[in-house]
């Protein structure tokens, strides 16, 4: 079936708007306290690395590490980028409509929001439980989003890349780094320093 990923309609209802666009305490601001594991994607203009709230989104991070492990991500492209709004990919048919085989269910955290620059999210069709391999990079708050989509990372390095990314820019390698260090699994200082950029 085919999938149109972050649901078209949802994105047309708030078009307007947009462009007139168990967890701890401590877990709860959308830059969390996470120490997962840390995802790299090397491009032609830098680096982005983003780590992942493994802890909160088991699910969902181990269905995007297992990717990421065979190498799924390589050489694919980010298909659509919406100036302030995000940047996806992930698609092996580089349309849109693409998926890795398998679906997993919805995911979603109360505490992990799209509260700004820099949140990493699983991208899906209308269905709730239909997101696969492609996933979306903010680059601005999208409050819209919250509840819908599942939240599993955050940009902790290189959001300054992720704003010069272009329709059809490849992810020329994607790889699994250790875990988060301290200073940038702290909170607010390390996520938000770390992914300032241009919003709307």
């Amino acid at each position: 079936m085919s999938q149109t990923f972050l649901n078209w309609s949802l994105l047309a209802l708030t078009a307007v708007s947009l462009f007139a666009c168990s967890t701890s305490s401590s877990d709860t601001t959308g830059t969390g306290t996470a120490t997962g594991r840390i995802v790299r994607i090397d491009t032609k203009n830098g680096t982005i690395r983003f780590k992942l709230y493994e802890k909160e989104t088991p699910v969902t991070t181990g269905n995007f590490i297992g990717l990421v492990d065979r190498g799924f991500y390589n050489g694919l492209t980010f298909h659509r980028v919406e100036p302030g709004f995000v940047v996806q990919g992930g698609d092996p048919k580089g349309d849109g409509t693409g998926g890795s085989g398998k679906n997993i269910p919805l995911e979603v955290v109360p505490g992990l929001k799209h509260d700004g620059p820099g949140v990493v999210a699983m991208a899906r069709s209308s269905d709730p439980n239909s997101a696969s391999c492609q996933f979306y990079i903010t680059m601005g708050p999208a409050p819209h989003l919250d509840g819908g989509y599942a939240v599993f990372g955050r940009v902790i390095e290189g959001q300054e890349v992720v704003n010069k990314i272009v329709r059809g820019d490849k992810m020329d390698k994607v790889t699994i780094e250790g875990a988060a260090s301290p200073s940038a699994a702290s909170g607010s200082d390390a996520g938000q320093s770390d992914v300032a950029g241009t919003t709307k």
